[in-house]
């Protein structure tokens, strides 16, 4: 299966989960953005209008899940599917994920195959 096109933000203040999730998915046909902080992100998404976001939790100043309800919170983006990347695999983190509006929690390091899947199960069922 091809995601030609598919719009896809990476979130995360480490150069090296985005560049990991860049060349992966960039292998699989998908267009990436790329942002390193919340504030950024949310400037470029109505300018780039991502058809999934994968958003880091922990990151400086404006975390993932304040990211995330703020993405939710406006009407045009609520149906964009928000995936939570974190390195703690906690019961409570994944509870917060959910508050917040986010469709999935992965934990880092994350596979190709767990991206791939995200992206199957909630923007290929909107790709137009």
């Amino acid at each position: 299966m091809s995601f030609d096109g598919l719009k896809v933000m990476v979130i995360d203040d480490s150069k090296t989960i985005r560049r990991t999730a860049e060349t992966l998915l960039k292998k699989e046909g998908c267009e990436v953005i790329s942002v390193d902080n919340g504030y950024e992100a949310l400037s470029k998404i109505s300018d780039l209008n991502p058809d999934i976001i994968f958003v880091d939790i922990m990151m400086p100043r404006l975390d993932g899940y304040k990211t995330c309800a703020l993405i939710k919170m406006n009407s045009e983006y609520r149906s964009t599917p928000v995936i939570m990347l974190s390195s703690k695999d906690g019961l409570f983190d994944k509870a917060k994920g959910k508050v917040v509006g986010a469709e999935q929690y992965l934990t880092k390091p994350f596979t190709k195959e767990e991206l791939i899947d995200a992206i199957n199960k909630y923007a290929m069922g909107d790709a137009e």
